[in-house]
């Protein structure tokens, strides 16, 4: 990854990256910095409900194949 003390804004994979590790609480020290130095709050509100939404249906979907397999 990029240093924290790049002026350079996170890419949208490194977005991606911090919302997924924020989101299973392994988010690494050195792109927290990065995230709060360079980062748009905006942008990882928008990814973060994006992929809790992306997160939600496709459990919903695990569900719904694993339950039709059974024959419930």
């Amino acid at each position: 990854m990029d240093d924290p003390v790049d002026n350079k804004p996170p890419t949208f994979w490194q977005m991606l990256h911090s919302v997924m590790a924020a989101a299973f609480g392994v988010q690494s020290n050195k792109n927290r910095a990065r995230d709060f130095t360079h980062g748009k709050p905006s942008h990882f509100v928008i990814l973060g409900i994006l992929f809790t939404t992306v997160f939600a249906l496709t459990l919903f979907g695990i569900v719904k194949l694993v339950l039709l397999l059974a024959g419930i």
